[in-house]
């Protein structure tokens, strides 16, 4: 896959997701390892949505964003993909307002290789399960992604994405 319909692809997601009525969006900035121990960069846009009439401690975020990966083989310069991530967030009551998120989302990679994993499409789910809460004027977590391309075509070496991110309001 070509970089430039990535690129057009994410612009035009990145446009529909802050378009709208009066929200505000957020910066998400994660930084972790992956199950191949290459370092994992999360960049994020994203918009949260009140999901209060179903329940009050519930809530939805839409994001979308890159992930950067770094590379421990020579012979590998990294990867990089496009991500479109929603999850659901259940707030537990309480003082500190202490969350957590899971969700299933879509990503493309620019290569179908990871280290030595072979991802054998550029099409990847991401499942995400995250723990978080309120830190200063944004929030803290550590998450959990794994990617894969549940089975879709062989071989289906996904791999995993631990990380710890801070979301900033914009």
């Amino acid at each position: 896959m070509t970089r430039k319909p990535l690129g057009v692809l994410a612009t035009a997601l990145l446009g529909l997701l802050l378009a709208g009525p009066a929200m505000s969006a957020d910066l998400y900035v994660a930084g972790g390892r992956t199950s191949e121990d290459s370092a994992a960069l999360k960049l994020e846009i994203d918009r949260h949505f009140n999901l209060h009439d179903w329940h009050p401690q519930l809530s939805l975020r839409l994001a979308t964003g890159v992930l950067l990966l770094s590379s421990e083989t020579e012979s590998d310069e990294g990867n990089a993909a496009w991500l479109f991530t929603p999850a659901l967030r259940y707030t537990f009551a309480g003082e500190r307002r202490v969350f957590i998120e899971g969700g299933i989302g879509a990503s493309i990679f620019l290569d179908t290789h990871v280290d030595d994993r072979e991802l054998s499409t550029a099409f990847q789910f991401e499942d995400r399960l995250a723990l978080g809460m309120p830190l200063a004027t944004g929030e803290l977590n550590a998450s959990i992604t794994h990617y894969s391309n549940a089975g879709i075509q062989s071989p289906n070496d996904g791999f995993e994405v631990f990380a710890v991110g801070y979301r900033f309001p914009l």
